[in-house]
């Protein structure tokens, strides 16, 4: 016998807040940033705040804590006008429950660039 399940919307037993993933291998952190411009969030999951800590640089802070620091972080962001075909290099310096840092390089400098996205996968707190 077959089973279906039809629903509008999932919600936490209060009814009112979101249902967290704990232990499936979603992304418990994604973030869509513009570094650039307009310095501004265009998406997210999981993100409370982003401080923008120098060139090339931010610490997203999470809503809901990593359960420690061994989790995996991806940076993946756009090349700068001036430098399409240059050498591009994202790396996480500081991996916190609470928050992760991400850096942007290109041709071994850190600068700002209009899209930078990141994702964490791990196991929530």
């Amino acid at each position: 016998m077959t089973s279906v399940l039809n629903v509008d919307e999932i919600a936490a037993k209060d009814g009112t807040s979101a249902v967290t993933l704990t232990k499936q291998s979603a992304a418990k952190h994604w973030l869509n940033y513009d570094q650039k411009d307009t310095v501004v969030i265009r998406g997210s999951f999981n993100t409370s705040s982003v401080s923008d800590a120098s060139t090339g640089e931010i610490i997203p802070s999470f809503v809901s804590s990593m359960s420690d620091g061994n989790y995996s972080a991806n940076l993946c962001s756009m090349a700068t006008s001036s430098n399409l075909l240059g050498n591009r290099l994202g790396s996480s310096a500081t991996m916190l429950t609470g928050s992760c840092q991400f850096i942007h390089y290109e041709n071994s400098n850190a600068v700002d660039t209009d899209v930078l996205t990141t994702m964490l996968h791990g196991d929530l707190a």
